[in-house]
């Protein structure tokens, strides 16, 4: 199976890249790339011209990994060489640099997907007829899961993915490009693949960061800073509490709840997501691999889990969610694959209470 990275841009085809770097994770919006050639003969680049902004296709082998555009065209030249450095991302790119827009500044009664929809529609290619294309936003997440959300209000300056990414974690989901550069909403992945990772088959380097900083024997979610509820004790304050039994010391954490008509609901998912989240997070797996590749021929991909045996660093077997994948060639180090794996328990998204002062201010019809 040929692993060669090609570049398409209109009708030029660009393969034989000698620098390659493809990055793409579910905790990185957009995707990007980096990529380099250094002529091997005189002027054999000289008809290369990818111009920045440019849309283009990268793949691996007969595998698209990024759509999107040209950012920089770096050419350069020494003494004796000429090279070309191309840097480019996703066509999400746009939902992160540009201000998000929609007339009035709101939107009622959306779901995140019908929000995410509405804020990519602006953007994209240019058609003939001079509207933009718009960047596609799909989810696996079933419609009854997605929670209507009464009322999004865009303030300006914000982008689109400040709001995206803020109604995504009300909703529970991640929000991450494809590669075919359209937004994908989904769950923490539960799709397995065919093969692993494990000390002696396919791994080149390996670390994993054992870590204890952040994790608390108790997480205390408190109505409120200052406790008004002392006549009553403890219980009239403590709204709910969750504790972590992996920690041996005592380490407590005290959240005050976010106010609202669901802030005990947000107050007690605040804490399971506090201890669960931390907890995933105190191991860190970092594996270099010595393909882009499983051994089925599957490019690895995020948001799926993996076997992962790596019994000198003191992890006989586990299953793992892949976090980030960056395709990487050089000639250091040849063709390889730089994995960020964790539990997928680290990748919950943070509950949110998108209307906090619902319950603090009083409710009713004037005039």
């Amino acid at each position: 199976m040929s692993d060669d990275l090609t570049i398409t841009s209109g009708d030029l085809t660009i393969s034989g890249w000698t620098d390659v770097r493809v990055t793409r994770g579910i905790e990185r919006l957009p995707s990007d790339f980096s990529i380099g050639m250094t002529e091997f003969y005189p002027g054999e680049l000289d008809n290369i011209l990818l111009e920045p902004g440019s849309v283009c296709l990268v793949s691996l082998g007969d595998e698209p990994v990024v759509t999107g555009y040209i950012d920089h065209y770096v050419p350069s030249i020494g003494p004796s060489d000429h090279s070309i450095q191309i840097n480019g991302r996703s066509k999400c790119s746009d939902l992160v640099d540009c201000a998000a827009e929609w007339a009035g500044g709101q939107i009622s009664n959306a779901t995140v997907l019908e929000v995410a929809q509405k804020l990519a529609a602006v953007y994209g290619p240019t058609r003939p007829d001079g509207a933009p294309e718009g960047i596609a936003v799909a989810t696996n997440v079933s419609s009854f899961l997605l929670p209507i959300i009464p009322q999004t209000n865009i303030m300006l300056g914000e982008s689109p993915f400040d709001i995206i990414e803020r109604m995504s974690r009300f909703s529970a989901v991640l929000a991450y490009d494809l590669p075919d550069g359209s937004l994908f909403l989904s769950q923490v992945g539960t799709r397995q693949l065919d093969s692993g990772i494990a000390e002696g088959m396919n791994v080149q380097r390996a670390y994993i960061d054992y870590s204890a900083d952040l994790n608390y024997s108790a997480y205390d979610v408190y109505l409120q800073s200052t406790d008004l509820f002392m006549d009553v004790g403890a219980a009239g304050n403590l709204k709910y509490s969750a504790a972590d039994i992996n920690v041996k010391r005592h380490r407590r954490m005290v959240i005050i709840a976010e106010s609202g008509s669901m802030g005990l609901d947000i107050a007690e998912k605040r804490a399971v997501w506090e201890s669960a989240r931390r907890f995933g997070r105190s191991r860190v797996v970092k594996v270099v691999v010595d393909s882009w590749r499983d051994l089925s021929g599957s490019l690895w991909e995020p948001n799926t889990l993996v076997p992962v045996s790596l019994p000198r660093l003191k992890l006989p077997s586990a299953v793992l969610l892949i976090s980030e994948v960056t395709f990487l060639r050089n000639d250091d180090s040849g063709t390889t694959a730089e994995l960020t794996l964790m539990a997928p328990a680290a990748f919950t998204p943070q509950p949110l209470n998108l209307t906090p002062l619902w319950g603090d201010v009083p409710q009713g019809h004037y005039g």
